[in-house]
């Protein structure tokens, strides 16, 4: 070996280590070995920066800012409500239905968005149906890593496709893994549903498991608003039918707010003054009803019901907010500052003095300290944080903000998948335009598209991308190939495959996917050069290798999401994960022989 190729040996050793240590950041590790290589001359400066203008890294980046449009404008919401009706009380049909949309998000997100749209859906559905949540998140986990070996759209995959295009290579096309990623999400949801099923502990982790799902119960339990709630139905000749609610004045006529509003089957929470009262409506109150001025006024008291009436939806939160130092508004009232129609937000209770206020609060007048429980859209919410008067405490951060928005969030998804499928475009182009599209619809704002793109993966593969250079520019593929693995080489592409699929599965385990597929994959194409190989076939098989992200929670991000929430160990994963890994290098090495011909 020459210098420069022991040289690279040694800052690969290095970055291995700081890796599984942990101890340093993993994107900070990326640009400490992207310095290091260009320090000391491995790669040219050219080659340093490469990595940040990667196809890889642009798709990266504009797959996150379309899945957030998807979030969104509530598609994701939706697609992930439809499919949970389908599973019930069945823990294994739970498990299945999980896995598979998991499996169906990640086609066309990213894993790790994906994984954070349905986490507090599935955590949701572990509560309503008495499921022990470590029975379902592993498998959400798992879920969406089967899915993304089916797409191109995942980040290994990505990394590898453009490593093909830079060798001069024609890269995967967006399709190119779906006759293999079918039998392996077939094969892993069948494994997880009867098999791994029964693997899977039963753990209740201690405390609360998601800040976001138990914030609407945590409010409205703390301010006491679910006692106070009543249900009046509008008769024939009631005054207060055909005006609006601003018209009706309900707080100084009755002394009741009006959380809500059902016509039809249909609750609106949080109505505007302009909403008009008609006959039959439900409406949904707050405050000490007298049922002798709500009879004369054409109203009926319903039963309350057993199950406490919620106050918020998937289109409506709750939020709390305290007056600002700065404010202005100290010592007056909400009727005052016409708080409903300027903010468009409903107050339900005003927390003082460590007691919650639910009476009269258009005429409270308002004092520094006060805490005050909002109800309204999630948009009318965020727009409280750029308020001078109020400090908004809590926030829903997945809340469907723009609700409205969803058919067109959902046609540039399509249109993007379509084109990308058929190759009129390169993937890393059209993914950019939608997410452009996704931005000038309104879909999400430019400051939300910042804030979806999960600039740790970005730093980190850019970073690492100089060492799959350097790995070719300076022999060290060549001397790899014929020192270590030169007998692969020489053995066949099945062997060679089969090997590549190893070495990915190992690596991936303990440097995760994305790293693995750096490294890995300069060598297996000089290995399939060498040996007469199908370059794209033995592509294939570094991606899905290092795609095998199942034995720890450090193979992907989306194991470590799950694994305090769901209670895991290392152990879990090891014993869930390992039968898993089996079968699924079964169906790929299959898959490999059927339709790439190794």
């Amino acid at each position: 070996m020459t210098s420069q190729e022991i040289l690279l040996l040694i800052i690969l050793a290095a970055v291995s280590v700081l890796l599984i240590q942990g101890r340093i950041r993993p994107d900070l590790t990326g640009l400490l070995a992207l310095t290091v290589l260009g320090l000391t001359g491995l790669v040219t400066p050219q080659g340093a920066f490469s990595g940040f203008s990667s196809s890889a890294v642009i798709t990266i980046l504009a797959i996150s800012i379309v899945s957030e449009g998807l979030h969104q404008s509530g598609v994701t919401s939706y697609l992930g409500r439809q499919m949970f009706r389908l599973a019930k009380r069945s823990e294994s049909r739970l498990v299945f239905v999980t896995v598979l949309t998991a499996a169906m998000l990640s086609l066309f997100m990213n894993n790790i968005a994906a994984a954070g749209v349905l986490m507090p859906a599935v955590i949701a559905l572990s509560r309503q149906t008495r499921t022990p949540p470590s029975k379902l998140l592993m498998p959400l986990a798992f879920g969406t890593i089967l899915g993304g070996m089916a797409t191109l759209l995942t980040t290994s995959n990505i990394i590898v496709s453009d490593a093909l295009r830079m060798a001069g290579y024609r890269p995967f096309g967006l399709l190119d893994f779906l006759p293999i990623g079918v039998f392996v999400v077939a094969g892993g949801a069948l494994y997880l549903t009867f098999i791994g099923r029964k693997i899977l502990p039963v753990r209740y982790p201690a405390g609360q498991l998601m800040r976001t799902e138990r914030l609407h119960a945590e409010l409205a339990g703390l301010y006491g608003i679910r006692k106070n709630l009543s249900e009046l139905q509008v008769l024939d000749g009631s005054c207060m039918a055909g005006i609006s609610l601003k018209e009706g004045d309900w707080a100084r006529r009755l002394g009741i707010n009006i959380v809500g509003i059902s016509h039809a089957g249909h609750i609106a929470f949080a109505p505007r003054g302009y909403e008009i009262v008609r006959v039959g409506d439900v409406l949904i109150v707050q405050g000490e009803v007298v049922p002798s001025e709500v009879e004369i006024c054409g109203l009926k008291i319903l039963p309350r019901q057993k199950t406490p009436r919620e106050v918020a939806d998937e289109n409506t939160t709750l939020g709390e907010v305290v007056l600002s130092p700065r404010a202005t508004l100290g010592g007056k009232t909400m009727r005052e500052i016409n708080f409903r129609e300027k903010y468009r937000l409903n107050v339900l209770a005003i927390w003082r003095e460590g007691q919650p206020l639910t009476e009269g609060l258009g005429d409270i007048p308002l004092r520094f300290g006060d805490a005050l429980l909002v109800q309204g859209s999630p948009m009318q919410m965020r727009l409280l944080r750029d308020e001078r008067d109020f400090i908004l405490l809590e926030e829903d951060p997945d809340t469907v903000l723009q609700p409205n928005k969803a058919r067109k969030a959902a046609l540039i998804m399509i249109a993007v998948l379509g084109i990308a499928a058929v190759g009129w475009l390169p993937v890393a182009e059209i993914c950019l335009v939608g997410a452009l599209l996704m931005i000038l619809t309104g879909c999400l704002s430019m400051d939300d598209a910042y804030r979806s793109i999960e600039w740790k993966a970005i730093f980190l593969i850019a970073g690492m991308w100089p060492l799959g250079i350097a790995i070719r520019s300076t022999g060290l593929a060549d001397s790899l190939t014929s020192s270590v693995l030169g007998g692969l080489a020489h053995s066949g592409s099945a062997w060679l495959a089969i090997g590549l699929l190893a070495g990915g599965l190992c690596l991936a385990q303990l440097l995760g996917a994305q790293v693995a597929s750096i490294v890995l994959t300069p060598i297996g194409l000089t290995m399939a050069s060498i040996a007469g190989a199908n370059p794209r076939a033995i592509g294939m098989a570094v991606a899905l290798g290092c795609s095998l992200a199942f034995l720890t929670p450090l193979g992907h991000p989306v194991n470590m999401m799950v694994m305090g929430s769901g209670g895991y160990s290392f152990r879990d994963y090891l014993k869930v994960g390992g039968m898993l890994t089996v079968i699924i290098l079964m169906i790929v090495v299959i898959g490999l022989k059927v339709f790439w011909g190794i």
